[in-house]
């Protein structure tokens, strides 16, 4: 990680760890058969208003599985933002000692379907939302197990 004086700009270079199981740097590296960019991170301090503006201006944000938010306090404290609205968005929170981190990912607008951007507006925190990494995961299994438990029919 590579960090400007004023902390606004930082550059994060990675590779594959050999010693564990294949990934995504790995399935990246594969794809593109060498490195590249992967996604560029935009600051924003207004986080909802931004993801608003470049929807309206035809930008398509990743989806977030609704569960997601179900124990997204109780895993990041109290955020200090209408949470209705992150749900509606899709915006993600994660947070580090020093605050709370606000993120989401654009979906690809390259033919290959690779090049992403990400919006991310820090209060405080200093990280990379690595903890979303794990509470997608959660989520997506959650939403998994209840559309197993549920027949199709029931209840709709």
């Amino acid at each position: 990680v590579v960090q400007s004086p004023s902390g606004r700009v930082t550059v994060v270079l990675l590779e594959p760890d050999r010693n564990r199981r294949p990934g995504q740097i790995d399935a990246f590296l594969d794809q593109h058969a060498g490195g590249g960019v992967q996604h560029l991170g935009l600051r924003t301090d207004d986080i909802v208003g931004a993801v608003e503006a470049l929807g309206r201006r035809g930008v398509r944000f990743a989806g977030t599985p609704a569960s997601y938010y179900d124990a997204l306090e109780a895993r990041v404290g109290r955020v200090d933002a209408p949470l209705h609205r992150l749900r509606e968005l899709g915006v993600l929170v994660d947070s580090d000692h020093d605050g709370q981190l606000l993120q989401i990912f654009a979906e690809s607008m390259h033919v290959r379907r690779t090049l992403f951007l990400e919006l991310i507006e820090r209060r405080g925190a200093r990280g990379f939302g690595s903890g979303n990494i794990k509470a997608l995961y959660e989520a997506k299994e959650r939403e998994l197990a209840t559309a197993v438990a549920t027949p199709q029919g029931v209840g709709a």
